[in-house]
């Protein structure tokens, strides 16, 4: 066992010394500047959270194609950077008014909705259901709720009721009566779009190292109050917009692919279509590296799937311990909570990496760019580059 042990600490190390004759380009640029540009315009109002809104995805698809066609990408397949798909989702396009006790609260600050909520115009006087959750109408049309905190999502149906979502440490009293207009719009088709390109290899152009974010976030809750999704996920879709500029500039000897999903927040939906209608066969694909949550690092970041891929955790691991990027990379196994899922579940190795620590605004209107660090944008960077070097190089050996 320990003489196992040596050889497969032996053999990453004969990767990573066998390619140390693959040295990148030049020094590795600095990226924090334009990243936290990229993030400051993409969680913006002009973007209204990148959702179901006031066009918010739609501008965001469109801002990412001009970014990309800039960059110099070619599009991943056919003529086109889209690949549009259609879901259901429920919005909150206009309206949003909400009285406890006869005082008006502050959407997103106050209180928020389900994500699936019935909406309309009603009171109601409330009735204890639990020691945090107060119900009101025939059937409990209404149910009101205390919160430690208020995290929304995205619904693809429409509840039979409308519950409402109350921060607790707002709330002073006990909340008695209720009274609420929500304006709301079931989109059966909602038109979303993929965005993909990428940089062709020099000496193997068909075997292909992906990149991948989701650009997508909550949206608006309402006419006046919007989810900025900085962290989530403004800072991975700028940390893969930088990547594309880098390897537009140094294309390697295999093809460097990227691809902006949407529809992650509703459930993983444009990663799922694009694994099941590939723009390219699974099979080209050496590797996934999905990026989300990419705005802090102050306690270094997590790989989920490590425990499914630990020869590629073992060289990621080796090249942080040796470039003192990150103070730590935690191991994580197997979990759907980002695009990489569906990549595995196809049989295409995949990783999703995460920075840890700093501020812990999350699916909440403090999820702003203004407060977002961008404490170690740099070193995931450079470690990413080294790391995309050793697994496609390493692969191309056999």
């Amino acid at each position: 066992m320990k003489m196992r042990r040596i050889a497969a600490r032996l053999g990453i190390l004969g990767v990573l010394f066998h390619f140390g004759a693959f040295a990148l380009a030049g020094d590795v640029p600095s990226v924090h500047d334009e990243a936290k540009a990229t993030v400051a315009k993409l969680a913006s109002p002009e973007f209204w959270g990148r959702g179901y809104t006031k066009d918010g995805m739609a501008k965001a698809a469109a801002y990412l194609e001009g970014e990309i066609a800039k960059i110099g990408l070619k599009p991943l397949a056919g003529a086109s950077y889209r690949q549009p798909f259609e879901f259901p989702v429920q919005t909150f396009p206009g309206e949003m008014e909400v009285k406890v006790n006869g005082r008006l609260l502050v959407p997103g600050l106050d209180y928020i909705v389900s994500p699936g909520a019935r909406g309309g115009k009603h009171k109601f006087d409330l009735v204890a259901k639990g020691a945090d959750e107060f119900v009101g109408g025939k059937n409990e049309a209404v149910s009101v709720v205390l919160k430690d905190k208020l995290t929304w999502s995205v619904a693809r149906k429409v509840n039979a009721n409308t519950q409402i979502f109350l921060d607790r440490a707002r709330m002073p009293d006990r909340p008695t009566r209720v009274a609420y207009r929500i304006e709301t719009k079931f989109l059966p088709n909602f038109a979303a779009a993929n965005i993909a390109g990428y940089v062709p290899g020099t000496v193997n152009p068909e075997r292909l190292f992906l990149f991948t974010a989701h650009y997508d976030h909550l949206g608006g809750m309402g006419d006046r109050t919007f989810f900025p999704g900085a962290n989530d996920n403004a800072s991975g879709v700028s940390l893969i917009l930088e990547l594309a500029k880098y390897y537009a500039a140094h294309p390697q000897p295999y093809s460097i692919g990227f691809v902006f999903f949407a529809g992650e927040e509703a459930g993983l939906i444009g990663s799922k279509y694009f694994v099941e209608h590939p723009l390219v066969p699974l099979d080209r694909i050496r590797f996934v590296m999905n990026f989300d949550l990419e705005g802090t690092g102050e306690e270094g970041a997590t790989v989920v799937n490590a425990t499914e891929f630990p020869k590629e955790f073992g060289i990621l691991t080796q090249l942080n311990n040796e470039g003192h990027y990150l103070v730590q990379i935690g191991s994580r196994g197997k979990a759907a909570n980002s695009d990489h899922y569906w990549f595995t579940e196809h049989g295409v190795p995949a990783f999703f990496m995460y920075t840890m620590g700093g501020i812990k605004a999350y699916h909440d209107i403090f999820d702003k760019a203004e407060t977002l660090p961008m404490t170690k944008i740099d070193d995931v960077f450079a470690l990413t580059l080294k790391f995309g070097q050793m697994v496609s190089e390493e692969a191309a050996l056999h």
